[in-house]
């Protein structure tokens, strides 16, 4: 491809806009551009990235057996209504009528659409099992897009579905994708995490996460370095370092409008860790009291795991359930269902004293109080691994792909049902997985760039080689840049050849904001030498070559950068 015949508006100032580094590169690049919040136009090289990156998903994908097909984005309000989730999910659902009154909507996802399909098609054990997949746009009303294209109202997903007679066919199925997206994320040349994660409105038993580090990601994973157990923050299980006994007898202690756990620590000059935070809400099942440990703090995901949806009591309910003031509520004493914190399983507390003005000191868990036992908090820096007991890091992550163990979540209100070996009716049982080209485009980007722009991960580069004409006013130049392209787009490279009439540091501003992973340069004071430059952009590092060995040593490079 020519660049004087392609459309690549690169820009030299950095977008107001523009927040996180992929935003402000691909803008700046060339690849995308913004038609509203949330809404990108992917470019000539946007789309060229986009579309490499599916050419590997489709591999992978097709690699394990999977079938491709193409379900609509419009979908009835019924198939959704029956499974729950019209109802279950909300702001983020774009809805609409069609000219019958007919409610319908636009799909986030295709759970309930495939399970349709199979629910129609599928009808013996020996149709089993069965994977599908698709490429399609999925739109969600997101209610604070950005990063670019990162967090969007309109985006396109690799999603795929998988169909099995048992739990050990969902398994095979399972452990098929993950080891696939495995190596659709190497080959993207992209670092990134398996994690373990809430399966949230997708609903099922287990599901994981793919994640990219990156300072621009919105999610937070928890890592350790010597067992390698890793988990999204929302389900990471951490162990909170003890405190030391400080051997307190049970004793009230006046702490006179001290309400909060900072007021009543800096007032009586003990560390937080020290105290149970008592916190009231109110559940389906009616008020529950948690507890926590005053210097964590409560993950509200985990807690809705437990007893559902639920809202915080308000002063007049505490008072009326508990019979005492908020900001003095103690875990003795109530008759209300408790769950607390393991992180309070053991040692000596202090905490609310059930009446106005004071708190206790020395309550010990099990003899003043008895509780379920869950694990409620946040982990955070400085706690220990679940599993080996050593610190964990916290690391801010992109989600690049997800797998999801649904069972019969969908099968059974859909109807999706199969004759088995004994002739008897059983649900589907299935998988959903997902994965988001543009995130890993931007997760790329991301995780590949310096001072002067992009540096692509080879295999998913709008191109593999850009060739750059010094002076196009030369014969020679441009007669051997010409032979160079052609001899390279006949042996399948991808080349784009910069033939502006512009000055060289243009050229190379270009290039290396564009991000090519090769650049090849040919300038009249090389070629008096019968050489020309190749130059690997992820180092800058420029090579001399013969003429008669460009070819060679092109693809040489080619292989020495990932």
């Amino acid at each position: 491809m020519l660049f004087s015949k392609m459309f690549i508006p690169t820009l030299r100032g950095i977008p107001s806009e523009a927040e996180a580094v992929s935003h402000k590169l691909m803008l700046r690049a060339g690849y995308v551009r913004q038609l509203a919040a949330g809404l990108y136009i992917f470019l000539p090289l946007g789309w060229r990235v986009l579309n490499r990156i599916n050419r590997i998903l489709k591999e992978e994908m097709e690699a394990i057996g999977a079938q491709e097909i193409s379900m609509p984005i419009l979908h009835p309000a019924e198939i959704w209504q029956k499974t729950g989730r019209w109802h279950e999910i909300k702001e983020e659902m774009f809805r609409l009528k069609d000219r019958t009154d007919r409610d319908m909507c636009l799909g986030m996802t295709h759970e309930e659409i495939m399970t349709w399909l199979a629910s129609k098609e599928i009808r013996s054990y020996r149709d089993l099992p069965q994977i599908w997949y698709q490429i399609q746009t999925k739109l969600r009303d997101e209610a604070r897009p950005k990063s670019g294209i990162l967090r969007t109202r309109e985006f396109i997903m690799k999603d795929s579905y998988s169909f099995d007679i048992d739990e050990d066919g969902l398994e095979k199925s399972y452990n098929l994708h993950a080891e696939a997206y495995h190596k659709i994320f190497k080959r993207c040349g992209l670092r990134f995490y398996q994690v373990e994660s809430d399966p949230g409105m997708m609903g099922g038993a287990f599901a994981h996460e793919f994640m990219a580090p990156s300072p621009a990601g919105e999610d937070e994973i928890v890592l350790c370095d010597k067992c390698g157990y890793t988990a999204n923050v929302e389900v990471a299980r951490s162990v909170s370092p003890m405190s030391s006994d400080m051997g307190w007898e049970y004793e009230e202690v006046h702490t006179p409008q001290k309400r909060t756990v900072a007021e009543v620590s800096g007032f009586l000059n003990i560390e937080p860790a020290y105290f149970i935070k008592s916190l009231l809400f109110m559940a389906a099942e009616g008020p529950v009291l948690v507890l926590i440990r005053g210097d964590q703090e409560l993950h509200e995901k985990k807690l809705i795991r437990i007893i559902g949806p639920f809202r915080t009591a308000l002063k007049e309910e505490v008072l009326s359930i508990l019979g005492v003031e908020a900001g003095f509520i103690g875990p003795m004493e109530h008759k209300v269902r408790i769950l607390a914190d393991q992180s309070i399983k053991k040692g000596i507390y202090i905490s609310g004293a059930n009446k106005s003005d004071f708190h206790v000191k020395g309550i010990k868990p099990d003899i003043h109080f008895k509780a379920e036992w869950h694990d409620l908090h946040t982990a955070k820096e400085g706690d220990a691994c679940p599993e080996c007991n050593t610190l964990i890091k916290i690391e801010k992550s992109i989600e690049i792909g997800n797998i999801f163990k649904l069972g019969i979540k969908y099968s059974t209100p859909l109807n999706a049902v199969f004759l088995d070996k004994d002739g008897q009716e059983k649900p589907l049982i299935m998988g959903s997985y997902g994965i988001g080209p543009a995130r890993i485009a931007a997760a790329a980007v991301e995780q590949n760039n310096d001072k002067d722009g992009i540096i692509w991960p080879k295999n998913i580069a709008p191109f593999d080689v850009e060739i750059i004409p010094l002076n196009i006013n030369d014969q020679r130049t441009m007669d051997i840049s010409e032979l160079i392209y052609a001899n390279l787009k006949n042996n399948g490279i991808e080349v784009l050849m910069d033939d502006r009439d512009e000055r060289p540091g243009v050229k190379f501003k270009d290039a290396d904001l564009i991000g090519i992973p090769i650049h090849i340069i040919i300038g009249e004071k090389a070629l008096k030498d019968g050489l020309v430059e190749v130059k690997k952009r992820h180092i800058k590092e420029i090579r001399k070559i013969p003429l008669e060995d460009v070819i060679k040593e092109t693809f040489a490079v080619m292989n020495e950068i990932e």
